[in-house]
């Protein structure tokens, strides 16, 4: 896949029998990428955002981790951050994922672990690339 759209789809933390399959939410257009997590109470699973190379949490309503991908889709940082403040530019960082703070740890994800994208409907689900 050439091009990212708005969709849902998994992320996938790991390989082989230590794998973790996420549910994901793809936000590619400027506008689902403006919007991001305002306004919702939680998140089940994760919200890509692409592109993308810094976040804010200003208005939002929970404290979540933001996870920086490179090109290839590896994991260069992973912060925790709460409600109204202003994430710093990564220079190398081409997408972020977000999702419920704790959640990353306990999926695995840690800077220099490489994760994949599938988009689409779980029987047509394609992988992404970036």
């Amino acid at each position: 896949m050439g091009r990212w759209r708005d969709g849902d789809g998994t992320l996938t933390v790991g390989t082989g029998g230590e794998a973790r399959v996420v549910p994901l939410r793809v936000a590619a257009s400027y506008r689902a990428r403006t919007r991001g997590l305002l306004g919702q109470d939680g998140i089940e699973g994760a919200l890509l955002l692409t592109p993308c190379s810094s976040v804010h949490t200003f208005r939002m309503r929970f404290a979540i981790d933001v996870a920086y991908l490179d090109r290839k889709l590896n994991v260069l940082a992973v912060r925790t951050m709460k409600p109204g403040r202003l994430g710093l530019p990564r220079p190398r960082a081409r997408h972020a994922v977000e999702s419920q703070a704790g959640a990353m740890a306990a999926w695995g994800l840690r800077p220099g672990v490489r994760v994949a994208v599938s988009v689409g409907t779980p029987d047509g689900a394609e992988p992404a690339a970036g």
